[in-house]
């Protein structure tokens, strides 16, 4: 049964189809497998062998698949704490709309992965269960926030996960595990059930080994949704289809000049996307040069935008209507103790700075400014569409590193979203995938971007990369 630990949902779906393993013995083995690896604090809470398969359908086409869901993302009468003790005991009473269409066609959900609380961090360091560690190298960080995601697929305990991307929070830590991590058009994906941290940023995205079981996955939770009112109302769409293996005739791809040569970034991340890029001209493919000015003003905007929905967001934990409640002496001292024992440093941290922004006196120097800033990296975008395409930039500036690293170093932890929030700010979609190794043993990502509802091209085009090299293919040794 070990086989099937690193198995794709391709290979699971042929096993399971001649019957050489059953949807029992797949739970079974996850079971076993995420028992095994608990060390790795990728997650929160596995659950009862009898409800995981209770609650799917038995047929579909996902039927006796497991996976994993963030621990963000609601499942009905299950915990959804966020990875905050202020949620710690919330049990949910509805299934997120992702999660519903998931178990209609036959999806088994093991458990809720860790994650940084609230979804409020770029390495898994901050989650209130403990910090999740890379399946390729135990001292190092896995990325975040989707971090036990990240974790529990690359350590084969799923061949799939559900995470969420405010700022690059499922390419981050796909780049540094070694997996594809896409993150959609923003609204093409229901956000029903999803915790809200940046409301105009949030968007539910998918970890995998592959992109056609990344497509696979999109192809069921993609599509309107009447409860989200910023759900776009396109139709479900079978993105498998157009991955043939080929890329589309005449593809152009932008390299974003401002990315490439950015300060910072890792020689061998450099290196690896240029390699890359040789790959896609093999098949056919142009490169041009992209300049993207507005870029190197972006984790800045993102860093005000974020912080100051998510100090709107999560005023609504107060200790009053659900999750935890601490006693006062009055109201305003329950409020206060609440807030103060139930957030972590980085949530109460990101709280405050966004109240800050938000203040009187202050939301026209920054707040103002960063919507500023977020205009013009659409326009620019857009622009960039025009003569192209895709765009290609790094997916992280440096490979995984050493739990601990950036404790003492806040602005560089943040900067850890350079490459990735354009993306969310834009609202267009991105997958990143694996391009290779470091030489100690690290796997590196880069990210294809394309225009709104381009998906069905950006899983084209990644599919067609990944039947020419075997990055995907290489496993941690656990």
């Amino acid at each position: 049964m070990n086989k099937y630990s690193f198995s794709t949902i391709e290979v699971l779906k042929n096993a399971l189809a001649a019957k050489e393993v059953s949807a029992p013995n797949l739970v079974d083995l996850a079971l076993e497998r995420a028992k095994k690896l608990e060390v790795l604090c990728a997650v929160i809470e596995t659950f009862d062998k009898e409800s995981i398969l209770k609650d799917a359908s038995q047929t579909g086409r996902l039927a006796g698949i497991p996976g994993y869901i963030k621990d963000n993302i609601c499942q009905k009468d299950r915990i959804t704490s966020c990875a905050s003790n202020i949620l710690r005991d919330f049990r949910s009473t509805y299934d997120a709309t992702a999660v519903s269409r998931l178990k209609k066609e036959g999806a088994l959900l093991i458990g809720r992965t860790n994650m940084d609380e609230f979804a409020m961090g770029s390495s898994g360091e901050t989650s209130a269960f403990g910090k999740t560690k890379n399946p390729w190298d135990f001292e190092c960080v896995p990325g975040g926030s989707s971090s036990g995601s990240a974790a529990a697929v690359a350590a084969g305990l799923a061949s799939w996960a559900l995470g969420s991307d405010t700022g690059g929070s499922v390419r981050q830590p796909a780049a540094m595990c070694g997996l594809v991590g896409m993150k959609p058009t923003y609204g093409l994906v229901s956000r029903f059930g999803l915790i809200a941290y940046g409301s105009s940023l949030d968007t539910i995205g998918v970890l995998t080994r592959t992109v056609y079981d990344n497509a696979l996955i999109f192809s069921i939770i993609g599509g309107h949704d009447e409860k989200d009112s910023t759900c776009l109302k396109t139709e479900p769409k079978d993105y498998t289809k157009a991955l043939t293996g080929q890329i589309k005739k005449g593809l152009r791809i932008g390299i974003v000049q401002d990315g490439i040569d950015a300060k910072g970034l890792n020689p061998e991340i450099r290196q690896a996307t240029l390699d890359a890029l040789k790959v896609f001209e093999s098949k056919g493919a142009t490169i041009h040069p992209i300049s993207i000015k507005s870029l190197e003003y972006c984790a800045a905007s993102y860093f005000v935008i974020s912080r100051a929905e998510a100090a709107s967001n999560l005023a609504r934990f107060d200790g009053v209507r659900y999750g935890t409640r601490v006693p006062g002496k009055n109201l305003l001292e329950m409020y206060e103790k609440t807030r103060c024992q139930g957030f972590g440093q980085e949530v109460k941290t990101r709280i405050l700075m966004g109240n800050y922004v938000l203040s009187v006196g202050h939301a026209s120097q920054f707040y103002d400014n960063a919507h500023r800033v977020r205009r013009a990296i659409r326009k620019e975008m857009q622009d960039a569409f025009d003569s192209v395409d895709l765009l290609v930039m790094p997916t992280h500036s440096v490979p995984a590193f050493k739990t601990g690293t950036y404790d003492n170093d806040k602005l560089a932890m943040d900067l850890q979203d350079y490459f990735t929030a354009p993306v969310n700010l834009a609202g267009v979609p991105a997958i990143s995938i694996p391009i290779g190794f470091t030489k100690d043993n690290k796997p590196l990502g880069m990210q294809l971007i394309g225009p709104h509802l381009s998906e069905e091209l950006i899983f084209q085009t990644g599919h067609a990369y990944q039947q020419e090299t075997n990055w995907h293919m290489r496993t941690p040794n656990l």
